[in-house]
């Protein structure tokens, strides 16, 4: 083995090139006879006695294309019209040996330009060719190790965690930026050696086996210990001084191995081992270069392990802020999601809570306190115990965003908070929804398509109460069955140098396209923005799903809110209803269905201040009828006119008479409903109330 931690042998170039070899020669072209001295010809490999002074003697021990390289360049050289030529070429000699030689020549003409004579010298040049070809190797070589330096420090300057740092060295082309053939990377962690990276040839070896004592029976935990590199390039001579690894080599297909230790500000972190498999020496520079990248490795494993318990410090904090547990909500479902910024201990101040209220109701909340520190989530915790509270006493929407300003001003911080607070009855699907200075919720309506409902909002929490601005109106939303409701912080669409409408259009395309369940949906948006979008800011989300109620297969039901300022959802709606009798199997009812849609609808769009839900369904007993519901917000009924001849309202009631086999009013809370049934007469007559 050869252990360089006291010494090295790096081959130097060759020797100074001893005194030049060299001869001279008068080559006349009219008699065909070359005169040459002895020295020319010992370079040719000759001796004076056995030379008959013929130019084909004097290269007969040229190879085949070497002689043929040389005779044309004479022969273009007598073809021009220069005064001169040089030429190298390669001359066999009698004991195997090759000898470089380098021959210069003045070319003698007449007046007419003929080439009469050729004088000139030989020399023997194969020192400074091999001089020569050992400066442009150093060199290759040089440009090598600053290649390696290079890449590998550009791989780690964009590292931030250690896992990042190890995928850098172990990922795609990482060991050919580090020029080895296999890589392990260990860690100090409680006077043990923890393994944190296989690659290449150590893996098959070491896998397994990721954490052992900090021992010197082993070469590196006797690196990291000793604080001393170890460079080998003997594989048995290593076994031989360390016995443990005598289990491994079998499977280890190397023959060198470098142990370096990983030191940042006195510190030792750990060791790094590299092998190769067709090295067996390490020159000086080698040495240094590996050296070097053990250097760059520890400081990135430095700041990889700070930024990593900076990170775990702060997602344990904000852990403590938020709920423990989501309570389950009958007659819907909620899934939640928080990802911290990817900054250390910037933890925000965004939060998320679900709250139970009185009369089997639920209140959902979603906020963010101004900044990026402790001192955000410390207020964060403190704001939303404190809403947390208000909302559990039964206080309307309205009031607990006041009473939450009120406590967030007090708190004397100077920081402000948004958030959207909503109260719903899940039985009812009624939804009343409050904003102070925070992004607006969207909903997924049954066929998928995604709306956008405007919440009238007030100042943040705390600034409105420092302005006197302590009003903040609600906005009440019908949730069908089937629809969700997703409430987020702006760091899920909030693109830098964008608009922040482009992220929630964004948002709302990724919400259609996604899976109906509140779970997989919630994974699905947290995946499509978490990494281009959510990385610099916290991220909470919080997704709302009604339970879907199709009734049965023999008493299917559809449900579908049609909202005020939307000019389509009538036709829409229409269209819905025809579709459903037909997949029904009911499509002799669908001409009378849609025509009574129309005018139930049109009746509630026309006369009342918001929109209506329908609901389609079939009623199975007796005879299969269909009963359409449309219910609205305003507790004024319809009443029967007797319109004349030019008026262009008042027969809604005469056609329900006329089409539907009965209809009904009936109070539904805060509003109405208005029903009718369609299809075969039950009995002998068939009237409802009027």
């Amino acid at each position: 083995m050869t252990d360089y931690r006291a010494h090295g042998g790096e081959p130097g170039p060759p020797g100074p090139p001893a005194p030049d070899r060299s001869g001279s020669f008068d080559w006349d072209l009219g008699a065909g006879t070359v005169d040459m001295d002895e020295a020319g010809l010992r370079v040719f490999g000759l001796r004076a006695a056995s030379f008959d002074g013929r130019p084909d003697t004097l290269v007969s021990r040229l190879e085949g294309p070497e002689r043929t390289r040389l005779d044309r360049s004479v022969r273009d050289a007598l073809a021009g019209e220069g005064s001169s030529y040089a030429v190298h070429f390669r001359v066999p000699l009698a004991d195997g040996s090759v000898r470089w030689t380098h021959l210069q020549a003045r070319i003698l003409r007449d007046a007419d330009g003929r080439a009469l004579r050729l004088a000139g010298v030989v020399r023997d040049t194969t020192d400074e060719v091999g001089h020569s070809a050992f400066l442009v190797e150093l060199e290759k070589r040089r440009r090598r190790q600053t290649g390696i330096v290079e890449r590998t420090t550009r791989a780690l300057a964009r590292a931030v965690t250690t896992d990042d740092v190890t995928a850098a060295l172990t990922g795609t082309d990482g060991l050919s930026r580090l020029g080895a053939d296999g890589l392990a990377i260990g860690v100090v962690e409680s006077g043990s050696l923890r393994l944190i990276a296989l690659s290449g040839a150590s893996v098959e070896a070491r896998e397994g086996d990721r954490t052992h004592r900090l021992e010197r029976s082993m070469p590196l935990a006797d690196t990291v210990l000793s604080g001393r590199p170890l460079f080998s390039g003997s594989l048995s001579d290593l076994t031989a001084r360390y016995p443990g690894l005598a289990a491994h080599t079998g499977r280890l297909p190397f023959r060198a191995a470098a142990y370096l230790p990983l030191v940042a500000q006195a510190r030792t972190l750990g060791g790094l081992a590299l092998f190769y498999r067709g090295r067996t020496a390490f020159t000086a520079d080698e040495r240094n270069l590996l050296l070097g990248l053990a250097a760059i490795v520890a400081q990135s494993l430095q700041r990889a392990i700070l930024f990593d318990e900076e990170r775990e410090l702060a997602t344990g904090l904000q852990a403590t802020m938020l709920p423990r547990r989501i309570p389950a909500v009958p007659g819907g479902e909620i899934a939640v999601r928080y990802h911290s910024a990817w900054s250390g201990r910037q933890v925000g101040g965004d939060w998320y809570d679900v709250i139970p209220l009185p009369r089997d109701r639920v209140g959902i909340v979603v906020g963010d306190v101004q900044g990026h520190d402790t001192h955000a989530a410390a207020i964060m915790g403190q704001l939303r115990i404190a809403l947390r509270a208000y909302a559990g006493e039964g206080h309307a929407p309205s009031t607990v965003l006041a009473r939450a300003s009120r406590f967030l001003a007090e708190l004397d911080t100077e920081r402000f908070a948004t958030c959207t607070y909503a109260q719903l009855d899940l039985d009812s699907g009624t939804v009343r929804a409050v904003r102070a200075g925070h992004l607006e919720p969207l909903i997924r309506h049954t066929d998928g398509r995604v709306g956008m409902p405007k919440l009238r909002g007030g100042l943040p929490l705390g600034l409105a109460s420092v302005f006197g601005q302590e009003e903040f109106p609600e906005t009440r939303l019908d949730l069908v069955p089937g629809e969700t409701l997703v409430l987020c912080t702006d760091g899920l669409v909030e693109q830098p140098g964008s608009d922040i409408g482009t992220g929630m259009a964004a948002l709302a395309e990724a919400v259609s396209a996604g899976p109906p369940g509140a779970e997989a949906l919630a994974d699905h948006l947290s995946d499509r923005f978490r990494e281009g979008w959510g990385a610099g800011d916290d991220v909470a989300l919080l997704v709302l799903r009604r339970s879907p109620d199709p009734g049965t297969p023999r008493a299917p039901r559809i449900h579908q809110y049609v909202h005020q300022a939307d000019p389509q959802g009538l036709s829409d709606a229409r269209a819905a209803v025809r579709a459903a009798l037909r997949d029904w199997g009911l499509p002799d009812s669908a001409d009378d269905a849609e025509l009574l849609t129309g005018e139930l609808l049109g009746n509630v769009l026309l006369h009342t201040e918001g929109g209506a839900v329908l609901t389609l369904e079939v009623l199975p007993e007796p005879v299969r009828r269909v009963r359409l519901t449309v219910r609205d917000r305003s507790s004024a009924w319809p009443r029967r006119r007797t319109p004349g001849e030019a008026a262009t309202s008042g027969r809604g009631l005469l056609l329900l008479d006329a089409l539907a086999l009965r209809w009904g009013v009936e109070p539904r809370g805060e509003g109405k409903a208005v029903w009718c049934e369609i299809g075969p007469a039950p009995g002998p007559s068939g009237t409802g109330r009027r």
